[in-house]
Order: C-alpha cells, then structure tokens, then sequence
C-alpha cells in the first residue's frame, strides 16, 4: 500500500539544501549538540524529578536526507503491521489487482515524500519512538534525533547565540527524551493508538468520495484564509474519537517539553528571553505559502497542542507542585483527557485529589 523506496527517494529528491556551512563549523556544531543533549539531559533530569529506566545513548545528528530516511524507517515499523493486516483478503491474485496495488502503493510513496519533504526543512528535534530491530533482532528503545542544518539555519535567522540557542533546543527534546524513557509504558500506548486510529479507517465508496469532497473543500477553505484542515477533513466519527485520544497525549508531551525548556531556560540559557521572543515572532511571521502547508498539515493545530499542553502543565505545577503532577506519567489511566487538558482543574480532582469514596 506504500512504496517505502519511492517515499524515501521522492523526499530525499524533493528536499531544500540546508544553509551553506563550511566543513570545519559543520563539524562543530555536530560536537557541540552531541554534547549540549547530554548537558540537557542532567537539567532536565534535576528540574523534573524524573529518572530514565532505559538506556538513553548520544543523541544522532542528522541532515535533512537523513531525517527523511529515519522518519520512512518509523513510519513502517508502525504502519506495516496494520497495512498487512488491513489488505489481507482485499485484493484477488490476478494481474489486474496486482497492478493496482503496485501503482497505488507508488502513487502513495510520492505523496509521503512529498510531505516529509516540506517537513525535513522544518524539524529542529524530535525523539522517536519507533525504530526497526537492530541486526540481532533487537527493538531499541528509541532514539534522540537532532537536525543540525536546521538548528543552524533557525540560529542564523533569529540572529541569536548559537550556544545558547541549542541548548535551548535540546531541553526541549532531551524533555520528550525523558518522558519515554522514565516511562517505558507511554511508547506502547501511543503505537496502540496509532495502531487502532489506522484500523478505523475502513471505509465504503460512498464514504470515500464524502471524505474527498470534505478534503476538497478543507483546501478551498484554507486557500480563502479559513481554517480548513485535511487531517480532521477525512476523518470518521469513530477516527475523531481516537485522534482526541491522540491529541491529549500530544499535547501532554510537547507542552510538558516547552513548559520544561522555558522554566530551565533562563539558569541555564542567559539569552532565553531574546530567544523565545525571535522564535515565536518566526512562527507567527510564516509567507503565505508556509501559513497555507501548516495549517493543511496540522501543524496549526500541533502549535495549540504546544500552548494548551503547556497550560496545563503550568496550572497543575503550580496547585500541587513537581512531585504530584508526576503522577500523570504512571499508567494510560492517569495520562489527561483532551477535555482535562483544558480543564487542569478536572485532571488534578480525578488524579492528585480524588474524591474520598463514601460507604
């Protein structure tokens, strides 16, 4: 259903060139971020209260070739298991079906290069998740991934100290880093919502044109300044159910690592105030054609994941401290709701401060 080998080559074809840099400051920035994620790490270790149960390891600095490639490496150890279990008995043995399904899984590998393409040049970090066995057989743990060309790229824009601006960027990343690792648990629930997202999507001719029609009129409506998104445009009901699921979660995440990265930041980083300004000016100050590829992608909605996240993780500090708000990271059941994310209040009565039951 995909070419995997299309999506990497589309994408690695497709892909912007990094900035210019010379040989000997490549080299350097690739040492100084290998060590600032460890520097990082021991912030964020301290300022949280969290403990890794899993090994870490050096964070891997990759260009955006490289960030293309491992993100097609993740997407398939997630996506290949349901796709094999959701095509089994579709298609018949002849010719024709064969074709089909050669031609579609083609057309689908341009589309994900495309899109991971455009998104190469605008990923400073991410930790991920999901990674194929090393030669033995082995499942690693997952795997810090910091992109120097754009850290670089972002610095020089900003016209902030390069120093002070990756490190900035690794609490934030070493956060998400630790957020895994001292909960071995989270991994495994965020592939079985992925997992029972994609086995939702089946779907008849008639929902097939329905949701075409509502992508079509999501792109329409982006292209006049509204707030059309493909994501929530073809989703079902059912799909819309599980992606709220989905969201929590994520908004959990990035906002407990912008929430870490700004509270650490200014007793470690001494530039951390010019540099959130710059950085959330950039954002806010996106031409047209990137405002227009955000929102169609959801990276809109990913920027309120960010704010409402951090929110909630400022409030619940705030009313019960480090310590107790910990206690969302121990089991699915105590992770927030997307509702409990805008409500912090609803998350600390159900989880810190439950009700005394009554006989």
């Amino acid at each position: 259903m995909i070419d995997w080998d299309v999506a990497v080559n589309t994408g690695v074809r497709l892909v912007r060139p990094g900035p210019q840099v010379d040989l000997a400051d490549a080299r350097q920035a690739v040492v100084q971020l290998r060590e600032l994620s460890n520097v990082a790490a021991g912030h964020v270790r301290d300022f949280t209260g969290m403990n890794p149960l899993e090994p870490a390891g050096p964070a891997v600095i990759v260009d955006r070739p490289g960030w293309i490639r491992a993100n097609v490496d993740g997407f398939r150890v997630v996506i290949e298991p349901v796709l094999e279990q959701m095509s089994a008995g579709r298609l018949g043995d002849g010719a024709a079906a064969s074709l089909t399904s050669a031609v579609g899984s083609r057309i689908t590998g341009v589309q994900l290069g495309a899109v991971l393409a455009y998104l190469a040049g605008k990923v400073l970090g991410q930790y991920e998740l999901f990674l194929p066995p090393d030669p033995d057989g082995t499942l690693p743990t997952g795997r810090l991934t910091l992109v120097a060309p754009n850290i670089v790229n972002t610095e020089r824009e900003l016209d902030v100290d390069p120093h002070d601006f990756r490190l900035w960027v690794c609490l934030h990343e070493e956060t998400h880093r630790m957020q895994f690792t001292a909960t071995p648990w989270l991994r495994g629930h965020v592939q079985d919502l992925m997992r029972e997202l994609l086995l939702s999507s089946e779907m008849d001719a008639g929902d097939l044109i329905t949701r075409l029609r509502a992508a079509g009129e999501a792109v329409a409506d982006a292209v006049r300044g509204g707030e059309g998104n493909l994501l929530t445009a073809i989703q079902s009901p059912e799909q819309n159910e599980i992606m709220d699921r989905v969201t929590a979660v994520m908004s959990l995440a990035e906002g407990h690592g912008d929430y870490v990265m700004d509270a650490v930041g200014p007793s470690v980083v001494p530039s951390v105030e010019r540099i959130r300004a710059r950085f959330q000016k950039r954002r806010e100050a996106a031409n047209p054609l990137d405002r227009l590829m955000r929102q169609l992608l959801g990276m809109d909605m990913k920027m309120r994941q960010y704010e409402e996240g951090a929110a909630f993780v400022r409030s619940v500090v705030a009313q019960v401290g480090m310590a107790e708000f910990n206690k969302v990271w121990t089991s699915r059941e105590t992770l927030p709701t997307l509702a409990e994310i805008r409500d912090p209040d609803a998350w600390v009565n159900r989880v810190v401060r439950p009700a005394a039951i009554t006989e």
